[in-house]
């Protein structure tokens, strides 16, 4: 009886790390996939210049 109130359960904290997580990686790769293209494009005008 510390007059804290009990934590619900200690997978919450897991699982909010888990969605965080997912969505840092999700955003990571559509970041990655974006520089990709550009590179891409970049590299084809290139191409056609020279």
């Amino acid at each position: 009886m510390s007059g804290k109130p009990p934590k619900t359960g200690a997978d919450n904290g897991a699982a909010t790390r888990e969605e965080r997580l997912k969505q840092a990686l999700k955003a990571n790769l559509a970041r990655r996939k974006a520089q990709a293209r550009a590179r891409a494009n970049a590299s084809d005008g290139q191409k056609e210049q020279g």
